[in-house]
């Protein structure tokens, strides 16, 4: 099914449960969070690679507006809805400020591996503490799926925007499970690296060679 979106095409990329929160400033945008808000219809992200607005985004709903400053800028909490292809971008809208573009929406197949995910979970855990960040998950482990996790990761805008585009949550799941299996080595390594950088210069107490 094809539709007509609003479109704000941003340098990030949402994903489908996603809370983003925004601070809107452009009165275009401003225009657009307002329709949105007051319709109750979706608006779409399309993700900005470069210079140029990407085929892929996700939709996502005004879910409060937090804020409303004097100038007329605003703080609004978003959630991330449905992932979408866009077909056509349509720059002017008439007698609209914004842009839109014609999207169809990509059928996501909830088919992943339960035991993979927590597999992939406990990974990631072992990531932040490597990386001596904490990170917490708003759903329960057993709940959680990979649209939930992709930000903790490390992966680059690039990545995430081929992430996206995955229609399966079983691929996406390996996606992630790929990603892990290089970062972590190399992370390992570095840890190793940085001890023995720490031990250069202290007496150092070593078997000798039996021969």
């Amino acid at each position: 099914m094809t539709r007509f979106v609003p479109i704000f095409p941003l340098s990030i990329v949402v994903f489908p449960g996603e809370h983003l929160n925004l601070h809107i400033f452009e009165p275009r945008y401003r225009q657009l969070i307002n329709e949105c808000f007051e319709e109750q219809k979706p608006f779409g992200i399309p993700t900005v690679i470069g210079d140029a607005v990407a085929e892929y985004g996700t939709t996502v709903t005004v879910k409060n507006i937090v804020k409303v400053y004097d100038s007329g800028e605003m703080d609004i909490r978003t959630e991330g809805m449905e992932v979408f292809r866009v077909l056509e971008l349509i720059r002017e809208v008439p007698e609209k400020l914004y842009s839109g573009a014609i999207v169809n929406y990509q059928e996501n197949q909830d088919d992943g591996n339960r035991e993979l995910m927590q597999v992939l979970v406990q990974r990631i855990r072992e990531l932040h503490e490597f990386l001596q960040v904490r990170k917490t998950f708003t759903k329960e482990d057993l709940h959680l799926v990979t649209y939930d996790i992709a930000h903790h990761v490390g992966l680059s805008l690039e990545e995430e925007y081929e992430f996206l585009q995955l229609p399966r949550e079983i691929q996406r799941q390996e996606y992630i499970k790929r990603h892990l299996g290089k970062v972590l080595p190399l992370l390992a390594e570095m840890e190793a690296l940085k001890d023995k950088i720490k031990l250069n210069g202290h007496f150092k107490q070593l078997p000798g060679l039996k021969f």
